[in-house]
C-alpha cells in the first residue's frame, strides 16, 4: 500500500489559477473523498497526479518519490467521469483490458487475466468479447475500473465515476469501489461533488473550494460537524435526509437508502 502525496501544488493556465498551494495525502488503503462545487479544481488536481494536467508549482510524490506517467506500468491510475468516452468503441472489452495489462502475456494467460479482473469488478467472463456498444452505463464503467486494475495501480483516482450513470446502478458501482478497496487494499482518491456519495464511500474528505483545501477530517466529522462555512454551504444545498446518510452508529447506509437519497 503506497501514500499518494499532494505537496503545494498549484495549476495556472496563463493568468487564470485553477489550483492554488494545494497539499493532500491519500495514505495506503484509504479512500479520500475530494468534494467541492463544479469548476473548483477537483478533476484539474487527479489529472495532475497523471501527467494531464501541469504542475506550476509543488509536487507529486508517491512513497516520497516524483509519480512516474510514462511507461505502462504506471502506479497512478486514473478512472474518467464518462463512461461512454473512456473505451475505445472500436475495441472489445477484453482487447481495451488487455491493453492496460503490465506484462505482454500469451493468448490463454491473458484470456484468464482478464475473466479474473472481470470477475474483480462483477461482469461475466463472456463480456470480453463484447464491443462497449452492447453495454449499460453501469457495466462500461465497471470495465473501465477493471482497464486500470491491469495495470496494477498502487492508487486509483475516480472522477465522479457515478455521476454519468442513472440511479438505479450507482449504488452497485459504489459497492463495487468498497470490495475493491476491502479485497485488493487500494488508495483511491475518489472526487464527487455529492456529498452522500462520499459519506457512503470515504474514510477522509477534503473540501476543495476555488482552487484551495478549506477543510479536511475523518469524513463523519468534517460531514456532521463541518468548520468552514463553505462546506456548511454544501450540506445546507441539499435535501435534510443526505445529510443523514449513515444511521446513528456511524456506519454507512444500506445501498437501498443511498439511491433513494442520489
Amino acid at each position: 500500500m503506497s501514500l499518494l502525496s499532494f505537496r503545494g501544488v498549484s495549476v495556472r493556465y496563463g493568468s487564470h489559477t485553477v489550483l492554488k498551494d494545494v497539499s493532500l495525502d491519500v495514505a495506503g488503503g484509504e479512500v479520500v473523498g475530494l468534494v467541492g462545487e463544479s469548476g473548483s479544481g477537483k478533476s484539474t488536481l487527479a489529472r495532475a497526479a497523471v501527467g494531464l494536467a501541469p504542475v506550476t508549482t509543488g509536487e507529486i510524490l508517491l512513497d516520497g518519490r516524483p509519480v512516474p506517467n510514462r511507461g505502462r506500468a504506471r502506479p497512478v491510475q486514473m478512472v474518467f467521469q464518462d463512461p461512454y468516452s473512456s473505451l475505445d468503441p472500436r475495441m472489445t472489452v477484453g482487447e481495451s483490458i488487455a491493453e492496460a495489462m503490465r506484462e505482454r502475456l500469451g493468448k490463454e494467460a491473458r484470456r484468464a487475466e482478464i475473466a479474473r479482473l472481470l470477475a474483480l469488478v462483477h461482469l461475466d467472463a463472456s463480456r470480453a468479447d463484447d464491443l462497449p456498444v452492447r453495454l449499460s452505463g453501469g457495466q462500461r464503467q465497471r470495465v473501465a475500473l477493471a482497464r486500470a486494475l491491469a495495470a496494477r495501480p498502487e492508487v486509483i483516482l475516480a472522477d465522479e465515476i457515478t455521476s454519468a450513470l442513472d440511479v438505479s446502478v450507482q449504488g452497485a458501482v459504489l459497492n463495487l469501489v468498497r470490495d475493491m478497496r476491502r479485497e485488493l487494499g487500494l488508495s483511491m482518491l475518489f472526487i464527487s461533488h455529492n456529498l452522500a456519495v462520499v459519506r457512503y464511500v470515504a474514510d477522509h474528505v477534503a473540501v476543495l473550494y476555488a482552487g484551495e483545501i478549506v477543510e479536511y477530517g475523518p469524513t463523519a466529522r468534517v460531514l456532521g460537524a463541518p468548520q468552514h462555512d463553505y462546506t456548511r454551504h454544501l450540506l445546507a444545498a441539499l435535501p435534510g435526509a443526505v445529510r443523514r446518510t449513515s444511521s446513528g452508529n456511524g456506519r454507512p447506509a444500506p445501498t437501498s437508502a443511498l439511491k433513494e437519497q442520489t
